[in-house]
This record gives structure tokens, sequence and C-alpha cells, in this order.
């Protein structure tokens, strides 16, 4: 388990298309959100839904496929690991955000058909 320090795999559903951005030097940055849904039932037996939204981040060549593949709504599997920055935003104030950096990237549900 030494090699499983900070790994994260998520399957959910994309909330938006990737916003990609090419960098000085050509590489590649796509940003976007993702959904994962937990269900369990209460005591009464109603069948009970948890969505947890996450923030993914893609670099180069796995910016490169999200680019041209994903879209909103589009089921996948991520894998990658978790990171906590800080930054300033408009107002001065220092903010906080954890995001998934994402290193490898898997299309599933349907295929679309053409």
């Amino acid at each position: 388990m030494y090699a499983l320090k900070n790994k994260v795999q998520l399957i959910g559903n994309l909330g938006n298309a990737p916003e990609v951005k090419t960098l000085e030097g050509g590489k590649k940055v796509a940003r976007f959100s993702m959904a994962t849904n937990e269900s369990w039932r209460d005591r009464a037996g109603r069948k009970e839904t948890e969505t947890t939204w996450h923030n993914i981040v893609a670099w180069g060549k796995v910016a490169e496929i999200a680019e041209k593949y994903l879209t909103k709504g589009k089921e996948v599997a991520i894998e990658g690991k978790l990171v906590n920055r800080t930054y300033n935003d408009k107002d001065g104030n220092k903010r906080y955000i954890t995001e998934i950096v994402a290193n490898e990237l898997l299309m599933i549900g349907e295929k679309e058909r053409a």
C-alpha cells in the first residue's frame, strides 16, 4: 500500500464541458466539474441519494483528450490525486480550493452513434 499515498478514483458525470486553455509553450490545461452519486435506503426503505461535486484539472495529453471527447453529462472514470491550493479572489480575499488533478481518464457509458 506504499504506492497509494495520494490516489483518487471516481466514476461520475460531467457537470459542464471542459474549459480548455492553451498556455505559453503550447501545453493545455482543462478544468471541469464532475458529480458522483451515493445511494442508500433509509430506515423506512426509501431510496436516498447524495450528490457530491468535484473540481477536476487535467494537463497535457489528458487535457487534449478531455477537450476532444468530453461533453456535459458524459459518464467518465477519473484517476488522479488530491491537491489543495489557495488563491486571492478579485477582492483580495484568500480562498481555499480542493481539486483532483487527473492523470488518467476513461470514458464509460453508451457509445455515441454516427
